[in-house]
């Protein structure tokens, strides 16, 4: 099976990127470096090409109270211009895909969410979806189709986004978002822009949902005005030094909320029988077997997804994401560990490559901006 293409294919490989496949698409692992590409998200700007992500659409005339049995998190929380971070749940409270929702009003009598997944969980999530909710209550769309999804982190931004829609977004708080008239000329379908105040790198950012055309011209501004074009490996290890998820390693199907360190997407206090409810209720009062945690190496080292983690000589969980951290100068790492040892300050080891490599749990997230609270 052929893998599928970004719209920005051609531009990225005039870039001179190593493209990979990736959740059956081909896509930039790197451009001039994973470390150039880490710092300069760290201290100016970096643009990802993230059009692989799926992004959905439901319609419906009460679309939130259809979704609310799907998630554990009260969407009543969130109104027109906000957005939310979420979990699809099964019925053992197992992890289906991590999810924004994004809640985008009411239009001609509907109301109108955008959800934007994960690449590989893309159909499982459609799917789910439409066996769990009866398909003659809502209209369900791929709002992407043929479009460009850019991300574009970052201190500087802001700056750098405002001055190409020559247009303030002040007004868009973090999770936030809004739609822009680009009022082009040339291209119909792209004159308006999807800007949302997310991402994945622990630096202030923006998500932008647009069409071909004008994500083509975007992304060549952009790069010609001196941004840094960055891939999937920078942006994993910018996610990693920010605590956060990659579905498939830290979450999976059989991970629950709790375990995942996510219990604050539980609200238990919603009158809401959501799938995975029973099972999160006697988690929240019984706690659970295992946590995730977070590892910082104390000896130069790179630990690696799957490595066990010991306590002593007694094996206590393993690896799910870890990587070099390019700001720390030093080996971290996410872990599933027996929830016994899961204290900050605990000393574990790590066994890389037969070696037991010393490791201290630490807060998460590993690295934060002073900047960006």
């Amino acid at each position: 099976m052929a893998l599928q293409r970004s719209p920005l294919h051609k531009l990225c490989l005039q870039e001179k990127c190593r493209m990979v496949p990736f959740a059956n698409w081909e896509m930039p692992i790197h451009f001039s470096g994973l470390i150039n590409e880490h710092k300069a998200v760290r201290t100016q700007a970096g643009i990802f090409d993230i059009s692989h992500m799926g992004v959905i659409q439901i319609e419906s005339i009460n679309a939130k109270d259809l979704l609310q049995d799907l998630v554990p998190s009260d969407l009543h929380r969130i109104g027109p211009g906000e957005a939310c971070y979420t979990v699809l749940l099964n019925e053992k409270a197992g992890i289906i895909d991590d999810i924004i929702i994004y809640d985008m009003g009411i239009n001609d009598g509907l109301e109108t969410i955008l959800i934007i997944v994960n690449a590989a969980c893309k159909s499982k999530d459609i799917e789910w979806i439409r066996e769990k909710i009866n398909p003659s209550k809502y209209h369900l769309c791929d709002k992407k189709k043929d479009g460009i999804l850019l991300a574009l982190q970052g201190p500087s931004s802001k700056e750098i986004l405002e001055r190409y829609l020559n247009e303030s977004l002040s007004n868009i708080p973090k999770f936030g978002h809004r739609i822009i008239n680009l009022n082009s000329k040339t291209d119909k379908e792209g004159s308006s822009v999807f800007i949302s105040r997310t991402g994945y790198t622990g630096e202030d950012g923006f998500e932008i949902l647009l069409s071909s055309q004008e994500g083509n011209k975007l992304w060549s501004q952009l790069i010609h005005e001196g941004v840094t074009p960055c891939g999937l490996g920078a942006r994993d290890t910018l996610r990693l030094e920010a605590g956060m998820h990659l579905y498939g390693n830290d979450l999976d199907s059989t991970t629950s909320p709790f375990e995942a360190g996510l219990g604050w997407l539980v609200h238990l206090e919603m009158p809401c029988d959501f799938y995975g409810r029973e099972i999160l209720e006697k988690q929240a009062k019984e706690g659970v077997h295992r946590r995730l945690i977070g590892l910082e190496l104390q000896d130069r080292a790179i630990p690696r997804k799957g490595y066990q983690v010991f306590h002593k000589s007694q094996v206590i969980g393993h690896v799910t994401s870890g990587s070099w951290s390019p700001s720390l100068e030093k080996g971290i790492a996410l872990a599933y560990v027996k929830s016994q040892f899961a204290r900050v300050g605990e000393r574990l080891w790590i066994d890389i490559r037969g070696k037991k490599t010393p490791a201290k749990i630490v807060k998460k997230p590993f690295y934060k901006n002073s900047n960006n609270n």
